[in-house]
């Protein structure tokens, strides 16, 4: 197990080991020189590791280019070796460093062109761009680490030295013998390796369980937080189990059953807290039979009410002995009080322990090997003054301490015994019970004050004035910086009163060596005391000008200070005694103190003095304080201690126990201990030889001497009785020790669960339970107390308490019965409460809050394994595409025999199709029509559908089908229809199939035929046999390369995806060309190069030999030689032709007679530079190798065949952002003129494929039809089929509908229709549950679930058309496994790169990987497209909203219903009762309900309603509920009827600006304003002076606003409304439909006048935040947000393409962020309008100019040059998601003078901007290298 530990720990070195090798630029020979050759093997692997570089020469030279000198860099001296061993090293990262680059000489430049920024020449740089830039990081950052080198090498030890390889020593072999056999406690020093035998005990019972094949489960108790973290790490590196660890803060306490039951099933050892324990015990979440192994360290602890005590007394003791667990024990004194008084004493403390955890102790006998392993420090004793008292200061500020208390008791609702209790309570946790709520929530401003001037008095007494001056500036600072000063009125409470303590305490230290500037209190920047300690120590060291030598003033100075008053003789003593350690080498130290307050300031106190600049301090304090630390940063303190970034630890008694700190070789007790137990822990602290334990004692007080002597003689009475074991079984009473402590009526157990609540935890659980309720900051939720005494003539004194619940809990009042103590009637009443809220339903049988139904998902998009959740948008899976069941037919398998008489009934429909508008292009007009047969009749509602096919830009095309009639075919005939069927799909969908080996599948049986044109009354004669016939019969078969493209016919898999998909095929040739890779057989493709004797070798084109010339053809008589035959001139208008050179398939438009091959071949458009071809002859043979033997003929004017498209989508609207053609560009048609005899006559017609090509999306479009009308006849009820099939189209279809508007809709009627039903079901769950409830119903994870469970999936149309991924009958798709399918917004005209007159490039962008979208696919199957979780939920509410549409309410009920959702609808049906509220008379006296109902223009006949509507959680029951589940129900059916109104009257909006609307219209911040402008505001009931103060300056916002003409923000104003208005809109809305009996109608009567003026599209105003992102995306610019926070106002400053251009300040983020980013908008809407008129003025030629030098431009000068096209490289990508920077090279492979050397653009916020800015370098050196 061990080896395995260490292996694991040598692969995490190893890694690191890499990145630091990676990025040492000294570690590598400069590669720049010599380039190494790495095999192509190498070069195929790619890796995105950004680690691994090409190193660079120490010195980067820099050189400007040279006109004179040559282009290429000689070589220097030292480039000509390169070590054998470091050039494999190099060849190994090379492996790994070709992040995509599939060229390998790319990586092996000698260096790189760049522009410098000052001089904005063109200068070469050697070496790699990436080492140089690594280098210059590197150097910034050994200045800035210089001082640090130490301490880096110091961590990088520290692994070694925190888990060194222990052997177990002897003894702990011994106390592991006797625990494996019995329950034992380990009595040993610290730092004898306690832990060490708890793991080999983990071990040993782990190996014991295993042989009978069961799970150990070991729970691993400690007593405080810090050893949760510490012990699990320990337990994790020596066993290599699966460790858990568990603490409050991790949030446990809100875990469930299920969540834990996780744990206990993958974890073997948990680490926890006892609470934890205790409270997952409480609840019954595991039973105490389920673990088998129990260990507790620092045990001593289980004494009274301890939850280790409470654990061993509820559930060890009652659980059945044979059930039990084993328990372990660890403790460095088994007794933990002040001392024991004697040996008998001492037996009877060990004996209760050991009954209490049924165990026995064990110690060692010979002490001899303890201490050659456990060094014990040298114990001094330093004595000092008794400090003398400041009575007037004490005097005063405990004056102030009762002025703070009366105050509070005159403004509170508190009984004056509670504030006994609180005043009289020292004790933290007393005072927390009797206020309710931890102090940390500063929720009581008068309790918390108490607490710092009770802190600032003790620091007062026992440091001195300055010491609590210091405390008192610290407390004071601390609330200054709170975020929450603006709206808490009890911070302005404590703020005043600490104002004038500090006035009161303030002195300055300023005699001496300090100079006064440095230690005057008043300029010192004091942190937050309730912040990160470390850091404001480090920034507080003094500088070296302050230090003094050896200490020579330090008496001079605290002797003053001391004399005065502001400093104790105690602080002196302990300055002394550091002293002496000045010179110590590798000194450590920790001082313990008792109190929080002293641990604070002692550092504060160190870095004042110069003297003390050896010191390095920090404060260590626990977790059960206000001035709490968080575990990390107690965890990054100890790591500082460690290395020595630290030297001198403040430390409270968080650090005596267990705290693993091996380097102290100090450890002074400033404050002595209080037990023998924490006297032996912090000396065990102490851990090397030669230690000293210094205890500091006040001179002449006889309690310090008494104590140090009883601890010595108490830890030897401990040892020896532990050995030897005194006999008490001669006293009374030991018996009873055992006995468990549950007594009847003590507790309360929920029989189904076992959970249980007890006296000892129900205080506790009602507390919890409080705080889970809904609330919000101005009402901070707990329970309150009243306790009553009742005096009874000659009997004892009883109390009772009253419990009061906040208003949203289920019941608010409770009487507890009468009991002995105060304490004891607030535990009997809240047990009570307990067991009466699960009764009400209000806990769940586990006792714990009732959240809902399984509240654990929310929020959450992964699950534990990182996997995204069900239902989410990352969330995707492959699903089988749906077909109708209608489309089915066995009937299609037929047709293989010739049976005359064997006759099918099919039905025909004929495509009919109508253009609309107008075009040039006249073969839009030549197209031939088609019928579609069926096997069966298909329904009405597809016949009645008129689709629109975007067929150009300025013409749609509506397609309809016509019922031709039923028609018989015969079995001949059906061979024939099949075998054109084929032949015309494998043409227009490119797929090489032959007939009469396709394979057909019955699931999709219809084909496509042609119809002649005359008219019949028998459909038969409609079809147009003839051509049918000529198809299938001709010749032209034979020839692969009319058959299918040369891509599909040789199977190279380079065949693009889809229609309109970018060229990657092209790209991939492209780049294997580039890599000087063999020529492919099929390059030529699509512009691309080839030769045209490859293709011949390969058998596509007939062999051409001149001897073998026929005789000229004679011209006259019109023939032309093509390249397999001779052809009449006229025969060959309307074909179509194969370029046999390239395989490329065209329209044949004219034969020119005025052009010949011996014709000059034109010029590039723009080119104006010399001829590179004189002829078209000269072109064919120097690109292609064909010599033309009929240059004579005349050549053929033609035009690209184009893929298959998608007509769905309107192709030609929103170019915006794409690099297609813009919708300015008028419509262009591309010629190209071929030679003849280079041309094969294609045997199908041209309008016979124009047509054709339309006939995939029509085919789409019915499919998805008939899956709509299926669906709609499974639902059966009465709504328009098109309707569905829109609920069931996505917008990623991007066809003319979606369903996004239908889902709004739906959204908000499914949310009103669940939450109608909750609200009125459970009339006793608070909001809270309700909204959670509502969560598990309508969640898109449930919506999901249904939507699978009805088989969705298989109708929704998610992914737009792609014909080459459509499955046509008897044409499957080919699918390229190599390459992804890219999206791509238009089609490109297909045009002939080379022959073309002008054309146009489509640039690939690279290989990016790309997320799937809906219905994008990686594999090659047909039939599945991939969909999201959310999709599928989407498609449940867009059902919804289309029913509710078409049918109203009863028809969306039906479809919810149908769907799964199991509510009842109809309000009869739901036995739900509103009981008149019983509102108090006084209450309803005070409410002036005339106004109120005034503005509202509506009377209640149930005023209660109206009271509960506006009654906030702060303001005191009384009898009245809040508004909260009146506001749940309100804020349902708002959503609704405002949606509701905005989906009817803008019928026409899209469905982005309809989410915008609704939006706006539908948000607190809308709602608050319109409260506000009908004065609702002023009848809001709370109870909470801090809200009062943001309604009042919320008010003065609106009126400001309301008074600007126009002005109407619906929510976008300057002024953040408090959430309460909105709130108390959304409550009335609920009173209302309440109080008219559950109508809408009524609540909208009501609503609408008030919401007037509505939101309209006109005046919908954009959230800034939003309008700047959308401005930065269109202009390609990087945008940065940076949030500060100063004091309490947030500053936040935006950065556009890394320049400042706003920046705002508000107490709120949000805000602030919203006018930071309007100020950023008008200032750069300034700044465009001053460029636009500069732009005016100057002359625009040079900028137009240097625009032009672009990729477009580079990719002409490769074509036109016959170079391979230029290779783009992201050679960094930086920055946050939001501003991200992207840094391109290029390069390219010159045919006169081999590769370029990278050129590195500028880093830009585009990848279209970053390789333009590449391009432009290139092109100037290119226009270097050739002019």
């Amino acid at each position: 197990m061990d080896d395995e530990v260490r292996d694991s720990g040598n692969a995490d070195v190893r890694s690191s080991y890499w990145l630091d090798a990676c990025e040492d630029d000294d570690y590598f020979v400069d590669l720049g020189a010599n380039t190494t050759v790495v095999p192509e093997s190498y070069s195929q692997q790619v890796s995105n590791d950004p680690c691994f570089f090409d190193g660079s020469e120490p010195s980067k030279k820099r050189r400007v280019w040279d006109r004179t000198s040559g282009r290429k860099r000689r070589r220097g001296p030292d480039d000509t070796e390169m070590d054998v061993r470091v050039r494999d090293q190099v060849r190994r990262r090379e492996r790994y460093n070709s992040c995509s680059w599939k060229d390998r000489e790319f990586r092996e430049a000698k260096g790189f062109w760049e522009r410098d920024k000052t001089t904005n020449e063109l200068i070469f740089q050697v070496g790699s761009w990436e080492s140089c830039r690594n280098r210059k990081e590197k150097l910034n950052n050994e200045k800035i680490n210089k001082g640090d080198e130490d301490l880096e090498e110091n961590k990088v030890d520290e692994p070694k030295e925190k888990l060194p390889e222990e052997q177990a020593r002897q003894y702990q072999l011994d106390v592991l013998e006797q625990a494996k056999s019995r329950n034992t406690i380990a009595f040993l020093e610290t730092g004898a390796g306690k832990t060490l035998i708890a793991v080999l005990l983990i071990k040993s019972i782990s190996v014991e369980l295993q042989k009978q094949n069961k799970k150990l489960l070991a729970v691993f108790l400690v007593p405080k937080v810090p050893l949760v973290y510490q012990q699990a790490e320990v337990i994790r590196e020596r066993t290599g189990y699966q460790v858990g660890h568990y603490c409050g803060e991790m949030g446990q306490d809100f875990w469930d059953a299920r969540r834990w039951q996780r744990e206990f099933e993958s974890k073997q050892v948990l680490v926890m807290t006892a609470q934890i324990l205790l409270n997952i015990l409480r609840h019954s979440i595991v039973k105490m039979e389920a673990i088998n192994l129990l260990i507790l360290d620092e045990c001593h602890h289980a004494v009274k009410k301890h939850p280790y005590s409470l654990v061993m007394s509820e559930f060890y003791h009652t659980t059945p002995k044979e059930k039990r667990p084993s328990v372990f024990g660890m403790t460095a004194s088994p007794v933990n009080l002040k001392g024991v008084s004697s040996q008998v004493d001492c037996a009877v403390k060990i004996r209760n322990l050991e009954s209490k955890l049924d165990s026995v102790v064990c110690t060692i006998k010979d002490r001899k090997e303890l201490e050659k392993h456990v060094p014990m420090p040298s114990e001094v004793v330093v004595e000092y003054d008794k400090a003398s008292s400041l009575w007037s200061l004490h005097e005063k500020i405990k004056l102030m301490e009762q002025t703070v208390e009366e105050a509070a008791r005159s403004s509170s609702r508190r009984s004056k015994w509670q504030f006994m209790g609180a005043r009289d309570a020292g004790a933290k946790e007393e005072l927390r019970q009797v206020y309710g709520v931890s102090e940390r929530t500063e929720s009581d401003g008068a309790a918390n004050l108490i607490q710092k001037l009770r802190a600032i008095n003790y620091a007062l007494g026992e440091l001195g004035q300055w010491c609590a001056y210091k405390v008192a500036h610290a407390f004071l600072t601390a609330l200054q910086n709170d975020e929450r000063a603006n709206y808490q009125l009890d911070i302005k409470f404590q703020e005043s009163y600490l104002i004038t303590v500090v006035s009161l305490l303030q002195c300055n230290l300023s005699e001496g060596a300090i100079s006064e500037n440095n230690a005057t209190g008043s300029d010192m920047d004091d942190a937050s005391v309730n912040g990160n300690v470390p850091d404001e120590l480090e920034e507080g060291e003094l500088t070296t000008s302050h230090i003094v030598s050896g200490g020579e003033h330090v008496d001079v100075i605290i002797g003053a200070a001391v004399a005065d008053g502001k400093v104790t003789p105690k602080v002196q003593s302990l300055i002394k005694i550091l002293l002496k350690y000045q010179h110590t080498e590798d000194f450590r130290a920790i001082i313990f103190v008792e109190r929080v307050v002293a641990a604070l300031v002692l550092p504060k106190v160190f870095m004042e003095l110069p003297s003390l600049s050896f010191v390095k301090s920090a404060s260590l304090i626990g977790h059960n304080n206000s001035q709490e630390m968080r575990t990390s940063q107690m965890q990054d303190t100890i790591a500082r201690f460690r290395d020595g970034r630290v030297t001198v630890l403040v430390a409270t008694s968080v650090a005596e126990e267990g705290l693993d700190i091996r380097q102290c070789n100090v450890v002074i007790r400033f404050d002595l201990a209080k037990t023998v137990l924490a006297y032996i822990q912090s000396r065990g602290r102490a851990r090397k030889p030669g230690s000293d334990y210094i205890l500091m004692v006040e001179r002449e007080n006889l309690s310090h001497v008494a104590f140090l002597k009883n601890a010595r003689n108490s830890e030897e009475t401990l040892r020896k009785e532990a050995i030897e074991r005194t006999d008490i079984s001669h006293l009374k009473d030991t018996c009873g020790i055992n006995s468990g402590e549950a007594v009847d009526g003590t507790m309360y157990q929920v029989k189904s669960t076992g959970a249980v609540v007890s006296l000892n935890s129900a205080v506790g659980l009602v507390h919890f339970y409080c705080s889970q309720l809904p609330s919000d900051r101005y009402s901070i939720l707990h329970p309150e107390f009243t306790i009553k005494r009742h005096e009874t003539p000659g009997g004892p004194m009883e109390y009772s308490c009253e419990l009061q619940l906040p208003c949203n809990a289920p019941f608010e009042k409770l009487e507890g019965p009468p009991c002995k103590s105060m304490r004891l009637a607030q535990q009997a009443v809240c047990l009570a409460a307990c067991k009466k809220l699960h009764e009400m339903g209000a806990f769940t049988d586990m006792l714990l809050p009732d959240k809902g139904i399984g509240a654990e998902t929310d929020k959450v998009e992964q699950n534990d394994e990182g996997d995204p959740l069900p239902g989410t948008a990352r969330h995707r899976e492959f699903y089988p595409e749906g077909v109708a069941d209608i489309l089915q037919g066995e009937w299609i398998l037929s047709g293989k025999g010739c049976e005359e008489s064997k006759i099918f009934n099919l039905y025909m429909y004929s495509v009919k199709c109508e253009n609309a508008g107008f075009s040039k292009d006249l073969l839009l007009n030549q197209v031939s029509e088609f019928a579609i047969v069926f096997g069966a009749e298909l329904d009405a509602e597809v016949l009645s559908m008129s689709m629109d096919l975007f067929i150009a830009r300025a013409v749609i095309t509506k397609a309809s089908l016509v019922y031709e009639g039923l028609t018989e075919i015969r079995e001949t005939q059906l061979t024939l229809l099949k075998s054109f069927h084929v032949r015309l799909m494998s043409i227009v969908l490119d797929v090489d199939v032959e007939p009469s080996s396709t394979p057909w599948d019955t699931a999709k049986a219809y084909l496509f035929v042609p119809l002649s044109g005359g008219k019949s009354t028998d459909p038969v004669h409609l079809i147009d046999w003839a051509l049918i016939d000529k198809v299938n019969k001709t010749d032209a078969w034979s020839n692969p390369l009319q058959r299918a493209r040369p891509d599909v016919y040789l199977g190279t898999n380079e065949r693009t995806l889809g229609g309109d998909r970018r060229e990657y095929g092209f790209a991939k040739l492209r780049h294997g060309m580039a890599n000087e890779q063999k020529s492919h057989p099929t390059y030529g493709i699509r512009g691309a190069v080839a030769q045209f004797d490859v293709v011949k070798a390969s058998g596509l084109a007939p062999h051409r030999d001149a001897s073998r010339v026929p005789s000229l053809v004679d011209l006259t008589n019109g023939k032309l030689m093509m390249a397999d035959s001779c052809i009449m001139v006229e025969d060959l208008g309307g074909k179509i032709v194969t370029a046999a050179h390239s395989g490329k398939r065209f329209y044949v438009d004219s034969v020119r007679f005025d052009m010949t091959a011996e014709n000059s071949f034109p010029r590039k458009e723009g080119y104006l530079g010399p001829l590179e071809y004189s002829s078209y002859a000269e072109y064919y043979k120097q690109k292609y190798g064909v010599e033309l033997i009929y240059r004579q003929q005349p050549l053929i004017r033609a035009r690209g065949v184009s893929y298959c498209k998608n007509l769905l989508s309107p192709r030609f609207e929103h170019s915006d952002g794409h690099d297609g053609v813009s919708e300015e560009t008028p419509e262009k048609t591309y010629y190209v003129f071929l030679p003849p005899e280079l041309c094969f006559v294609h045997s199908l017609p041209g309008s016979l494929v124009r047509g054709a090509q339309r006939l995939p999306s029509i085919m789409r479009r019915i499919e998805s039809m008939l899956l709509a009308v299926q669906l709609k006849d499974i639902i059966n009820y009465p709504v328009p089929a098109s309707k569905i099939l829109e609920a069931l189209t996505a917008a990623s279809c991007q066809e003319t509908f979606c369903y996004e508007r239908a889902e709004l809709l739906g959204d908000a009627y499914l949310k009103w229709v669940v939450s109608r039903f909750l609200f009125l079901k459970y009339p006793q769950k608070h909001e809270g549950q309700l909204t959670r409830m509502r969560q598990q119903m309508v969640s898109n994870m449930v919506l999901y679930r249904y939507a699978l469970n009805k088989g969705l999936q298989s109708y929704i149309q998610a992914d737009r058309f792609a014909p080459s991924r459509w499955a046509s009958p008897g044409v499957l798709p080919v699918f390229d496994e190599d390459t992804k399918d890219a999206d791509s917004s238009f089609f490109y005209e297909e045009i002939d790169s080379d022959e073309r007159l002008s054309r146009k490039i489509h640039d690939t962008d690279g290989y990016e990987d790309v997320e799937m979208e809906d219905g994008e696919l990686e594999s090659d199957s047909s039939s599945y497209r991939v969909l999201s979780g959310k999709t599928l939920a989407d498609v449940v509410e867009a059902l919804i909203g289309v029913y509710y549409v078409e049918g109203g309410k009863y028809a969306a009920n039906h479809l919810m219903r149908w769907i799964g959702i199991d509510i009842d609808f109809d309000l009869k049906e739901i036995k739900y009762s509103v009981k008149p509220s019983t509102v108090p008379e006084n209450i309803l006296r005070s409410i002036d309900f005339d106004s109120l109902e005034g503005s509202l223009n509506c009377k209640f006949s149930d005023r209660g309603l109206l009271v509960e509507a506006i009654t906030h959680a702060s303001r005191p029951s009384s009898g009245v509920s809040c508004y909260q589940r009146l506001e749940f129900v309100g804020d349902a059916v708002l959503d609704h009827l405002i949606t509701r109104y905005l989906f009817f009257t803008y019928t026409d909006l899209p469905p982005g600006r309809l989410t915008d609307l609704r939006a706006a219209a539908v948000n607190n911040e809308n709602f608050a304003r319109v409260a506000v402008k009908h004065n609702l505001h002023t009848h809001l009931r709370h109870g909470s002076s801090a809200l009062e103060k943001q309604i009042r300056d919320f008010v003065k916002e609106v009126q400001n606003e309301l008074s600007k003409p126009g002005f109407n923000s619906f929510g976008l104003g300057d002024c953040k409304a408090p959430k309460v208005l909105g709130d108390i809109f959304e409550s009335i809305a609920g009173a209302i439909f309440l109080d008219s009996g559950c109508v809408t109608a009524s609540v909208w009567k009501v609503f609408q006048p008030l919401l007037n003026p509505m939101v309209t599209p006109e005046t919908l105003p954009m959230h800034p935040v939003r309008e700047l992102q959308e401005r930065c995306q269109q202009q390609a610019e990087g945008l940065e947000y940076k949030a500060t926070r100063s004091g309490n106002l947030a500053i936040v400053e935006v950065y556009v393409d890394g320049v400042q251009v706003g920046v705002a300040h508000n107490p709120q983020k949000k805000m602030a962020q919203k006018l930071a980013a309007r100020n950023a908008l008008v200032a750069l809407k300034e700044k465009e309008s001053a460029e636009a008129k500069e732009s005016g003025e100057a002359d625009g030629k040079e900028k137009n100019g240097s625009q032009s030098f672009t990729r477009q431009t580079l990719n002409d000068i490769c074509l036109r040059r016959n170079w391979p096209m230029p290779i783009y490289q992201c050679i960094h990508e930086g920055g946050p998601a939001h501003a991200k920077r992207f840094t391109f090279a290029v390069r390219v492979n010159t045919s006169d003078r081999g590769w370029t050397d990278e050129c590195i653009g500028d880093p830009m916020p585009s990848v279209k901007k970053a390789k333009d800015s590449a391009a432009v370098l290139l092109l100037e050196l290119l226009n270097k290298w050739y002019t």
